[in-house]
């Protein structure tokens, strides 16, 4: 079992959209306020989303996305709070179903059957946005207690280029708990 961290300690699950390239932003935002943190990322976004020396570098840890063996130590402490960003539409929608078939969906699923405040920064298209599952899995997670950022589509705004995503506001949002 892996001792409780000094600092407190948070997840941050990264998903497989564009703007996961930028998700240092976050890991930064969080120590500068005091957190240690650990990255566990969806297959998908392993496949090329962020840049993941720069992450390991960062955190001084590894990035998980897969199970440990049975019997391996715990690499990375309970967390203390968890922030998802960006949260795709299937993250999302699998989540609030309770399907666990990734490390990233175990681990959101097993805190918010823990009471681990845990903060979103949806990261999905305004058409799947718009789907009646999606909408349903929101509510679903809203009455678990799970905290959502204002949605993001990641459409290109008037004049050209694409909104800040806003990574600082997931900490924001664990503020208020």
């Amino acid at each position: 079992m892996t001792e409780r961290a000094e600092k407190p300690f948070l997840y941050v699950v990264v998903c497989g959209a564009g703007v996961a390239a930028d998700v240092g932003e976050l890991i930064a935002a969080a120590q500068e306020r005091g957190w240690e943190v650990g990255v566990i990322a969806t297959p998908v976004a392993m496949g090329g989303f962020f840049d993941t020396e720069a992450v390991r570098a960062r955190t001084g840890r590894g990035i998980r996305s897969a199970w440990r063996t049975p019997g391996d130590p715990r690499p990375f402490p309970p967390p203390d709070a968890v922030v998802v960003a960006p949260a795709t539409f299937n993250t999302v929608n699998k989540w609030a179903a309770g399907i666990a078939d990734t490390l990233a969906l175990a681990t959101l699923c097993e805190a918010t059957g823990l009471g681990v405040p845990v903060a979103v920064l949806p990261c999905v298209a305004d058409a799947l946005a718009a789907h009646p599952a999606y909408q349903e899995s929101l509510r679903r997670l809203r009455a678990m207690g799970v905290r959502f950022g204002e949605p993001y589509s990641g459409e290109p705004v008037a004049g050209g280029g694409r909104p800040e995503f806003g990574w600082a506001r997931a900490l924001g949002l664990l503020d208020r708990r």
